[in-house]
């Protein structure tokens, strides 16, 4: 979910925001793992190396735990292990839930394609490791992730989003607050927090990650703060300091955002998590702490699947089975908070498909989006070259961004072609099969291939976390460069 954020702050100023921030004196890297459970709610199928197995869920779903139960914790061998949950599970939404997730995908895509547009076109006017408590989420009712983590005395739970910088939750007393699991952030409660004046050098500081002046006529007591979302999502309220929380340790003088006015699909979550790259993002402000380095591992969509998000940079805890092979961020300073890759080639089947551009600035790796969108002719050569080996089935309406689909009804597995995703410096992503179909129909009626394309060749791709399933993803914003390494996602 790309974000644009408005505050107000008296003026300009250089300063990073990290230089006002007081980290944990801890600056050694901290490990714990976290167990992500994904289900689907209106069918369950299982992979094994690129064979789709089909299954009705019926009994699946009578084994299922309740999905209103929060994430729990544990800890194994020096790591703190936390429970990871299916934001649309958790939330319990599952009236068409097919539906809803794809077409708000759509509003996501849409959101960052805009975003891109007003940036750059305004631009030319102008001229230690912690795996963080996860619940893999759907934050427009898509399958993202949810951490639980600490605010002050509170738990709260908040959508991990890569393609957002502002961390937020919804605030007593609240003026317009949309319906959340558990009690809103009460900051009079809390004893470490503190507003955040608006002629603070803090809040001077943060102007870089805005891109709005701002003025303090208003209210110059706080730091107002406004995030809009691309599908008339929105936020508003005052920035603070809080102590941050997570597997046994804790970060002072966190700045978050307080939420007193905010309309959305946040599915029953606190707020958002923002890891993307900018001074706000948490990944910035634990720069001591984790050395701007996390990592996941999505899980398969099977029932009782279970991942890992970590926080830093300590890969004895990874369960890769292929070497990490990493490739660099293309730098983009009117996109600087996206992470952007090279993307050079994508195999079929283990063909490379030719004489195709995949140019264009590079690829989006966001884990807000679902879908992978490509430019429409690397889209329609992909699509030929799987209907190429993938023949002989019958064919089904398409859904919603999915043209590709197949009637599999009487089918308990069929063996499908693999995709693999090259970027430069011969880093490659080698799509699991849970990224390669996506069930429709439980009883195998329709079943999709799980990629669509961009509206034309001048929109920028995006690598969604459907095609990043049963992968060890790296980011390190310090390096400036992503990893990829097969690995079977798992909470033991």
């Amino acid at each position: 979910m790309q974000s644009h954020l408005h505050h107000c702050h008296c003026s300009s100023s250089s300063s990073l925001l990290l230089h006002c921030i007081t980290m944990a004196e801890s600056t050694y890297l901290l490990l714990f793992l976290l167990s992500l459970f994904l289900i689907m709610p209106n069918g369950a199928h299982s992979y094994d190396n690129n064979t789709f197995y089909l299954q009705k869920s019926q009994k699946k779903h009578q084994n299922r735990a309740p999905g209103c139960l929060l994430p729990q914790s544990r800890r194994e061998k020096g790591a703190i292990i936390l429970e990871m949950k299916d934001r649309g599970e958790w939330s319990g939404e599952k009236d068409n839930w097919h539906e809803k997730q794809l077409a708000l995908d759509v509003l996501h895509v849409r959101s960052i394609q805009n975003h891109i547009r007003k940036t750059t076109s305004r631009h030319i006017e102008d001229s230690s490791e912690t795996q963080v408590p996860l619940i893999s989420g759907v934050k427009f009712q898509t399958l993202n992730y949810i951490v639980s983590v600490g605010l002050g005395s509170q738990n709260m739970t908040m959508i991990v989003d890569t393609g957002s910088d502002l961390t937020w939750v919804q605030c007593e007393p609240c003026l317009s607050c949309y319906n959340q699991k558990g009690p809103l952030f009460k900051s009079s409660n809390s004893t470490s927090f503190q507003s955040i004046l608006c002629n603070s050098t803090t809040c001077q500081s943060l102007q870089s990650g805005t891109g709005n002046s701002g003025a303090c006529d208003s209210n110059p007591s706080s730091c107002d703060y406004v995030v809009n979302y691309g599908d008339g999502s929105y936020t508003r309220g005052e920035l603070g300091f809080e102590k941050l929380s997570f597997g046994g340790i804790s970060v002072s003088n966190f700045v978050f955002g307080c939420g007193r006015n905010n309309k959305g699909l946040f599915g029953g979550a606190s707020g958002i998590m923002g890891l993307g790259r900018s001074e706000l993002s948490m990944i910035s402000q634990t720069n001591a702490t984790f050395g701007g380095v996390f990592s996941y591992c999505l899980p398969s969509i099977r029932n009782g699947a279970s991942g890992s998000l970590v926080m830093g940079n300590q890969s004895e805890v990874f369960k890769n089975v292929t070497p990490i092979a990493y490739t660099r961020m293309v730098p983009n300073l009117q996109l600087s908070t996206f992470y952007i890759l090279n993307l050079t080639g994508i195999d079929v089947g283990g063909v490379a498909l030719q004489n195709l551009s995949f140019g264009n600035g590079g690829v989006i790796l966001d884990s807000g989006t679902v879908i992978s969108r490509l430019a429409p002719s690397v889209y329609n050569a992909v699509k030929a070259k799987f209907l190429e080996e993938f023949s002989g089935f019958p064919s089904a309406p398409g859904f919603s961004i999915l043209d590709t689909c197949f009637n599999l009804t009487g089918y308990e597995e069929v063996n499908i072609p693999t995709i693999s995703m090259h970027f430069e410096g011969n880093a490659e992503l080698n799509v699991d099969a849970t990224g390669i179909f996506y069930l429709v129909k439980e009883d195998a009626s329709r079943v999709c291939l799980a990629l669509a394309s961009v509206s034309d060749e001048y929109e920028m791709g995006i690598i969604g976390n459907y095609q990043q399933r049963n992968q060890r993803v790296i980011y390190d914003a310090k390096l400036s460069k992503v990893g990829f390494a097969a690995e079977a996602c798992s909470f033991t």
